[in-house]
């Protein structure tokens, strides 16, 4: 989490939501990392996880993650749930929960339903507070 949490850092300096994820093997060497592009690339689906997914599997040259854990700073919304699954992502651990926008444990729950072919393992809460503290403050200087 620390990496992520590094990225997440490094996205709300350049004025990106302080979303970060890493992606790691089985062994734990990362594969790769990213935080949240949606300014920058005027793209509404450059978030942390697809970045960091799209990566990984750029980086080993295969589609599936299977022995790979994907570690996000916030509980990945709807389309980045519904990806880590299409990824064959074997976990999913987030820090901060998202009640508003979340698609794992609040919304959508995207792995509870009957049409999601592949469910990871889903760890949440993970370094919550130090998580959830980044966004609040970034959200608090905007306002």
């Amino acid at each position: 989490m620390d990496l992520a949490l590094a990225e997440a850092r490094a996205a709300a300096a350049r004025g990106e939501v302080p979303v970060g994820a890493v992606v790691t093997d089985a062994a734990g060497t990362v594969l790769a990392r990213a935080g949240n592009e949606v300014e920058a690339r005027r793209d509404p689906s450059a978030h942390a996880e697809m970045l960091a997914l799209r990566a990984a599997t750029a980086a080993r040259g295969n589609k599936a993650l299977g022995d790979c854990t994907l570690t996000v700073t916030l509980e990945p919304c709807p389309m980045c749930a519904q990806a880590a699954s299409f990824f064959r992502i074997r976990q999913v651990a987030f820090g901060a929960y998202d009640p508003k926008g979340g698609g794992v444990e609040h919304g959508a729950r995207v792995y509870a339903a009957p049409s999601c072919h592949h469910v990871p393992e889903v760890v949440g809460g993970v370094r919550e507070s130090d998580c959830a503290a980044l966004l609040r403050a970034f959200f608090a200087a905007r306002r």
